[in-house]
């Protein structure tokens, strides 16, 4: 503490003494005014060295510097000596300590001309810059860092044109500097008031000082005695500084400029603002918004309820202010009620012939559905709506289900929107979220009639037997009230809360099976089934609609591309097996490809590109399926027919026995549980008519049967194939095989009566594709073989058994 008192003792002391000599004047004497004797013979050999940094000083400036605790002891040793001379080095690197090792060998003598400190005893000395020096020795002491020094006075310069030349060149630059930094513009008038061109040394001091150069090339400047390179080396920085300059002052210059323009652009809208609100043209927010939602409500017809919700909602919003929570809560419920169509329809047109010339253009085939859809069209007509109807299109995926649905707005004159519920867990997907949760919005339903912009919509809900549950609800049970005819008149979304009508509105559900479709749901649709397509239908398809669709949308044209008739054929059996098209426009997009890829390859020189049937292995590599053999002419082999949910399927089912001292009977081909119990009642009702059958009474004692139904990796189920495994195993037992090209379908029971399945359709397709010529069928499904299309039942016997023995006499009696 006594240290620190001796010291700030020592600073006020030299700081009055200071003032005493000095007067108000902080300018150093000057030391070369008389011409007579040199600074450097006045100034010590050795110096005390105060380091600096981030940049060296220049002789002829002045300037104020902060003392650190750690030098409070030279600067005390210099403030007390006669003459008050320190060595300013810069150093070598700011991260090192103030070693002599870290210190540049030339610097600067300075002068302290006033030193004081502040009220939190931080020092502060001002110095005024003397001489240039050169190091010779270091000496370490207690009290600081001492050098030994030669000085390097100013000496008085000849009339040389080159240096002349120099320091009009370091003037102008200047010059030039004052216009573009207005900060050192005083600094700058000032030193050419006071200096002229024969101190070209000074002039470079200067100059350089003036720079924001690094402090390892102001160094440079300090080190180098020869006025020539001195001056060079200042030009170059002051050339530097120039460019930042005018940079600087660019960059300035875009930001004052689009500022300004923001600004302008503010206090023109608010004047506009003012002078539309001071003549009635403009109102506030919150009073355009109130009468926006009034005027839509001019073109509405609400009902009671949801007009009393308006009114209450709108006046609560008159009196909120814009900035609360609740206003835009408020705000959005008005939108979303004053947005929906209440009471707008769009017109039904139910011109039969239009609506035929519609179906006609956008699918090919499918007679029965088109069919159905003109029967529910003049239905229409003759009620004069069709309010309340909820269709419900099954069939394969790619048989077009949507496009349908699309087609019967289209011919109705009706807005559609689809959306899917596939995968759908969510009920409040269905019936919209509750006003108090953040980020709530109505349903799905609600969303489409705001995008449909009617009342009466057609509302596709695709994939309705994929729908799911969770812990968020079951969006099935939600859909009960939106497609009950009874209970949609008044369907009330959670987030609205008031009652909406749907029973206007036209609702087409699509599904691949109905058997995961919810029972009380599948009790309010009513079904229409689509196939699939055959061999023929899917050859028109492709060149109608799949061909010039792929065309276009690959940038080609029928002249550079063909695709003959019986490629496509030939496409479909190895291809595209499939109920649907959508795998065999799958294909024709992958010709058009490598098409297109030809024709843009600059080497080729290839116009045209024919597919034919013998290419077809080019474009789309080997053939996935290979023509259907049926196995025959072997016993214990029945073609049977099944249905999947992609489409019809033929089915070799295998019957063989190994002699064993034990009976058994086992089944594989990855059976479900239904097709398990049918072939255990048909192999129960072999055994027990096994004479009437032609086999003997042991034959099943002494043998294990096995039964297969080949294709393993896919899984089967389903109670139609009864008859055909029957079929099998008597084969099997009398080691006679079955009728040629003969197909079966039907479900046994241990009476040996037949019982009707289902997707008969399907599975006569399945047969022509196959090639099976008879087709047994039970009894109870004539009507629905007679009402097949022509094209299906041509070149095909139908035969209809009621009882086993039909199937038997049919199977082996020719």
């Amino acid at each position: 503490m006594k240290k620190e008192e001796s010291i700030e003792a020592t600073v006020e002391d030299s700081a009055t003494e200071l003032t005493d000599k000095t007067g108000e004047s902080s300018e150093p004497e000057p030391v070369q005014d008389s011409g007579i004797v040199l600074a450097g013979e006045m100034l010590p050999p050795s110096l005390p060295i105060l380091p600096v940094r981030p940049r060296p000083f220049f002789p002829g400036i002045h300037i104020p510097l902060q003392i650190g605790e750690h030098q409070l002891d030279i600067v005390n040793w210099t403030l007390e000596s006669p003459h008050r001379t320190l060595g300013l080095l810069f150093v070598k690197s700011s991260d090192e300590e103030d070693s002599p090792e870290n210190l540049h060998t030339v610097g600067v003598a300075a002068k302290i001309l006033k030193a004081f400190k502040d009220e939190d005893g931080t020092g502060h000395i001002l110095i005024g810059c003397l001489e240039r020096f050169t190091v010779h020795d270091f000496k370490e002491t207690e009290v600081g860092v001492f050098a030994e020094v030669e000085y390097h006075p100013a000496l008085p310069t000849s009339a040389d044109e080159e240096l002349k030349a120099y320091s009009m060149a370091v003037i102008t630059a200047l010059k030039e500097l004052m216009k573009t930094s207005p900060l050192q513009s005083e600094a700058i008038k000032l030193f050419l008031t006071h200096s002229s061109m024969e101190d070209p040394g000074r002039l470079a001091d200067f100059s350089s000082s003036l720079t924001t150069a690094d402090g390892q090339e102001l160094q440079q400047i300090l080190a180098e005695f020869d006025l020539r390179n001195r001056l060079d080396k200042t030009l170059v920085l002051l050339r530097k500084e120039l460019e930042l300059s005018r940079l600087q002052q660019k960059i300035t210059k875009q930001i004052e400029e689009r500022m300004s323009a923001q600004q302008r652009e503010f206090f023109l809208r608010e004047q506009l603002k003012a002078i539309k609100k001071e003549l009635g043209l403009e109102k506030e927010g919150k009073t355009a918004e109130i009468e926006k939602f009034e005027r839509r409500l001019r073109h509405l017809k609400l009902n009671d309820e949801a007009l009393k919700a308006v009114e209450d909602e709108m006046q609560k919003l008159s009196i909120l202010e814009p900035a609360s929570p609740e206003y835009s809560v408020t705000h959005n419920y008005l939108d979303w009620l004053t947005i929906l169509p209440w009471g707008k329809q769009s017109k039904d047109n139910f011109n039969l012939d239009r609506a035929r010339k519609i179906l006609d253009r956008d699918h090919y085939g499918l007679e029965d559905v088109k069919e159905r859809i003109l029967e529910f069209i003049a239905v229409g007509s003759m009620k004069g709506d069709i309010a309340g109807s909820i269709l419900c299109l099954v069939g394969p995926p790619g048989v077009g289900k949507t496009s349908v649905g699309m087609s019967i707005a289209d011919a109705i004159g009706r807005k559609f929107y689809r959306f899917s519920l596939g995968g759908m867990r969510d009920e409040g997907e269905i019936k919209g979220h509750r006003r108090t949760y953040i980020g709530a919005m109505p349903g799905k339903f609600i969303q489409a009639l705001k995008t449909a912009g009617t009342s009466n919509p057609v509302i596709m809900l695709d994939e309705i037997d994929k729908i799911g549950a969770s812990f968020r609800g079951d969006p099935a049970s939600a859909l009960l009230e939106v497609l009950d005819l009874e209970q949609n008149q008044a369907f009330r979304d959670h987030y609205l809360d008031v009652p909406f009508d749907l029973s206007n509105v036209l609702f087409v559900t699509t599904a691949n099976q109905i058997d995961t479709i919810p029972g009380p749901l599948l009790d309010r649709m009513e079904v229409i089934r689509l196939s699939g397509y055959i061999r023929e239908e899917k050859v028109e398809i492709a060149r109608r609609y799949l061909i010039p669709k792929a065309l276009r949308r690959h940038g080609l044209t029928r002249s550079q591309v063909t695709i003959y008739k019986s490629a496509l054929t030939t496409m479909i059996d190895g291809y595209a097996r499939e109920a649907g098209v959508r795998n065999l426009e799958k294909l024709i997009r992958r010709i058009m490809r490598k098409a297109a890829m030809l024709f843009a390859t600059p080497s080729q020189t290839q116009k045209r590109v024919t597919v034919k049937k013998g290419k077809l292995d080019e474009y789309l590599g080997k053939p996935v399926f290979t023509d259907e053999e049926l196995l025959e002419g072997k016993p214990g082999i029945v073609t049977g027919l099944a249905w999947t949910s992609l489409g019809g399927a033929t089915l070799q089912i295998e019957a063989t026995a190994v002699g064993s001292k034990q009976k058994g009977f086992k089944q594989t081909g990855q059976l479900g549980n239904v097709m398990v119990e049918s072939s255990e009642i048909a192999y129960s009702y072999v055994r027990a008519n096994v004479e009437q059958f032609g086999g003997t009474l042991d034959f099943f004692d002494t043998r294990f049967i096995h039964l297969h139904v080949p294709a393993g990796a896919s899984p089967k189920d389903g109670p139609s194939a009864g008859i055909t495994m029957a079929t099998a195993l008597i084969s099997m037992m009398v080691q006679k095989k079955a009728r040629s090209k003969l197909g079966m379908t039907g479900e046994l029971t241990l009476t040996g009566r037949v019982l009707p399945i289902g997707g008969v359709k399907e599975k006569v397709i399945a047969s022509r594709r196959a090639g099976l010529k008879t087709l047994i069928f039970p009894g109870a499904n004539r009507n629905d073989v007679d009402e097949l299309p022509d094209y299906l039942r041509d070149g095909i016997t139908f035969l209809f058994a009621n009882e086993f023995g039909e199937v038997f006499q049919w199977a082996f009696k020719r």
